[in-house]
């Protein structure tokens, strides 16, 4: 991974209009996204907000029991923190580095004082929230309808859109935690891939060496949040790993 990534290495800041970019630009902080770190907890107050270059987070449902599951996944393509512009104040979920890398943080008060004066910023950042949506939604269906196998592509596929490059770092407890279901499965399921020559795994890192196999062996549920994500986020489609 590059040693110091440019913040337009995340899709959203690039696109940002340049007046904006050059307040929020100085006001950016670089900081390592270290597998597993807990960025915040639900009921938290925000005080940053994230711009992941090449790190993936997961937003995740925690429920009394202890257990927990993924509802959505956020990489280069956007940001951390969209609880700070919809009103309710603290976050209902936690989100955790489940890919390291980096990210830019930015003080939430000061995209708070960005997002009242400049509209074409706030509708940039309602697209993606709509996007975000739409994820969450699917990840519902796909965990209550399909096979571990399935949520696994899915789960890698959705990744690596948000991604530089088509390679991973994290556990197969990780990915277990983020589906919402037993490590076992999470083990037979990428066994499977990686007798297929889809994957390969080794040590925390995940390769993924043949994206057309793991597209067909993914259910709908991927194509459905790519489709809609693409159409509200257009800046998507460009410089996408194939």
């Amino acid at each position: 991974m590059p040693l110091r990534p440019e913040p337009q290495e995340n899709r959203l800041l690039a696109v940002l209009p340049s007046d904006v970019q050059s307040r929020i630009f100085q006001n950016l902080e670089l900081v390592p996204m270290l597998l597993g770190t807990m960025l915040y907890e639900s009921g938290e107050a925000l005080r940053y907000v994230y711009f992941p270059t090449n790190s993936i987070v997961s937003l995740l449902k925690v429920l009394e029991v202890g257990g927990t599951a993924e509802i959505s996944v956020v990489g280069n393509d956007g940001f951390v923190g969209i609880s700070l512009f919809m009103g309710g104040g603290s976050p209902l979920n936690q989100a955790i580095v489940q890919s390291a890398g980096f990210a830019y943080r930015l003080p939430a008060e000061w995209l708070k004082d960005e997002l009242g004066r400049n509209g074409e910023l706030m509708t940039l950042l309602l697209h993606y929230m709509q996007a975000l949506i739409t994820q969450m939604a699917q990840t519902a269906i796909c965990n209550r309808h399909h096979t571990v196998d399935q949520q696994l592509c899915r789960w890698l596929l959705l990744s690596l859109d948000r991604l530089p490059t088509n390679e991973l770092i994290m556990t197969q407890s990780l990915i277990a935690n983020m589906l919402g279901v037993r490590r076992e499965g999470v083990t037979e399921a990428a066994g499977k891939l990686q007798q297929l020559g889809v994957i390969e795994y080794s040590r925390g890192k995940i390769s993924v060496v043949d994206l057309p196999k793991l597209r067909l062996l993914s259910c709908e549920c991927y194509a459905v949040v790519k489709r809609e994500t693409e159409r509200l986020l257009p800046y998507l489609n460009q410089d996408q790993v194939t």
